[in-house]
């Protein structure tokens, strides 16, 4: 009988290396947001206290954790998935797919559509997450890529558009 080698599949350091730093800054921005937005706010409220969501790629990540406490503090918990409880996974089912939605080629609702996103957890916490995802990705990307990321550009005031992205992002470099 012959002997089957097995072909294991490129480690793609490049994809996983920008995946990181995207995780890593939309997490961050995630847990500014939340202080700054009344939107991202409310979406927060309706989750459970010592709640935790993740965004990743199936099988090994890279991974973004964002927990919120019990005294309503929203937090960047890192990329190890391992010293986490998380209640909510959201997983890509591979890094490449996590690629193609975070170089904006794909919107959240198209890679969900496309059967991509793999949900472990309450769906409307899922789609609470989903919707700061969306309003996350408004307040970091430039209204051209915005459009690509998300299903529809929201209409929001001046101030939210100017002030208020000034503000997640001054937060999210500082971390304040």
């Amino acid at each position: 009988m012959e002997t089957f080698i097995e072909i294991k599949p490129g480690r793609k350091p490049f994809q996983r290396i920008y995946l990181g730093i995207m995780l890593w800054f939309v997490g961050k921005a995630i847990q500014a947001a939340a202080r700054v937005d009344n939107e991202v706010k409310k979406e927060f409220k309706g989750m459970p206290a010592n709640y935790t969501f993740s965004l990743g790629a199936f099988p090994n990540g890279p991974y973004m954790i964002v927990g919120k406490d019990d005294k309503e503090k929203v937090r960047y918990l890192g990329s190890n998935i391992s010293k986490h409880h998380v209640d909510l996974e959201i997983t890509l089912k591979s890094m490449k797919n996590l690629f193609v939605l975070f170089t904006f080629r794909e919107s959240t609702p198209i890679a969900n559509s496309r059967d991509r996103m793999i949900v472990n957890g309450d769906l409307p916490q899922a789609c609470a997450a989903v919707r700061i995802l969306d309003i996350v990705q408004v307040y970091l990307l430039p209204k051209p890529l915005a459009k690509l990321a998300i299903k529809r550009y929201p209409r929001w005031s001046l101030k939210r558009h100017t002030v208020d992205r000034l503000m997640v992002l001054i937060r999210t470099i500082t971390g304040i």
